[in-house]
């Protein structure tokens, strides 16, 4: 059975960081390209940040403007979104998303295959 299991979300003030957590089970890791989307209330779920099968490319939204960091650990099964300089637009649900089909990146959300349950994120003063 698949799970994506997402963590470290929280509430947080303006400038300050967190960092999420996705446990991958069921999966095969290393075949696996693994993504971070969010979704703020009354709006679609919008993609943040995807990283390669090996780890070694990632890709993000131009509103990131390089303050999250996405990095994967296959020791551990887990995929990680750090999160600094936060801002109140970052409020929103997170999610982790797997595809084992995609060729290196998954940016577009009807193409995952795996979703975890969410986590939210509040930036407020």
């Amino acid at each position: 059975q698949v799970q994506l299991v997402e963590s470290g979300g929280g509430s947080v003030q303006p400038g300050n960081s967190l960092r999420l957590n996705c446990a991958v089970n069921g999966l095969t890791f290393s075949s696996t390209v693994l993504s971070w989307f969010r979704q703020a209330p009354g709006k679609e779920r919008e993609f943040v940040a995807s990283i390669t099968r090996s780890g070694s490319g990632t890709y993000y939204a131009a509103f990131v403007k390089d303050r999250f960091t996405v990095y994967r650990d296959s020791a551990k099964n887990t995929v990680y979104l750090q999160m600094n300089s936060l801002e109140p637009e970052d409020t929103a649900v997170y999610y982790c998303a797997a595809s084992t089909k995609t060729e290196k990146l998954l940016t577009y959300s009807e193409r995952a295959e795996y979703w975890g349950q969410g986590t939210q994120v509040t930036v407020v003063s």
